[in-house]
């Protein structure tokens, strides 16, 4: 059975951020908000806890899972960053993108894209994922919360309790966060490349949209 925190969307309780990064050190899977919508997270070497996600998600190992980071300086640990990639991630960090990158060694390679060895990176713009990443010193492995035969995330707190109660161990509930998802910037190549349009702009880009 989920546990469930109501935290303040803007001034999170440092007690339940506490409780938090311990249910994830403890292997837990977690709901969280971000700035695009609720997101399913834990630690980047806990296997098993991904596995949970692929199976809650029903994606196989193609499916890219995000690293999601406290700041730039965070992802330049965790993907090689070129200065005209560094510049672009410096203009559109924190927001609603998630980029696609080069994995660095810090990343196992069980949880980079098994072809091209990339991994999607992002550092949301929501006060209670900041603070989550802050109390816990670490990115999250994350994946959009949307569930299976489903079109749309789940974004009420309620019904995410009702669908997954039983298989997460943390639910945060800080009210509605929205239902768009990131814009998915592929900048492995020599220009960007639009993966997925979303709720980032993508005029820092030079991407037109459409």
């Amino acid at each position: 059975m989920a546990q469930f925190f109501s935290i303040h969307p803007q001034n999170p309780q440092a007690r339940l951020l506490k409780q938090a990064v311990s249910i994830l050190h403890d292997g837990g899977v977690v709901v969280y908000p971000t700035d695009s919508c609720y997101a399913l997270g834990c630690l980047l070497g806990n296997k098993d806890a991904m596995e949970r996600i692929r199976t809650i998600r029903q994606v196989d190992e193609q499916h890219h899972f995000t690293l999601v980071c406290r700041d730039l300086a965070e992802i330049s640990n965790y993907a090689k960053v070129d200065n005209s990639q560094y510049r672009l991630l410096k203009a559109c960090t924190p927001g609603s993108y998630t980029f696609i990158l080069q994995a660095s060694r810090e990343v196992p390679r069980r949880f980079q894209h098994p072809k091209r060895h990339t991994i999607g990176l992002r550092v949301p713009e929501h006060p209670v994922a900041l603070a989550l990443l802050a109390e816990l010193d670490a990115p999250l492995l994350s994946s959009t919360l949307i569930l299976p035969g489903d079109e749309l995330p789940l974004n009420d707190a309620e019904e995410i309790r009702e669908r997954l109660e039983h298989q997460v161990e943390l639910i945060i509930d800080a009210g509605p966060c929205g239902i768009d998802m990131t814009s998915v910037i592929d900048l492995t190549g020599e220009a960007p490349a639009l993966i997925r349009a979303g709720k980032g702009d993508l005029a820092p880009f030079g991407i037109a949209h459409g």
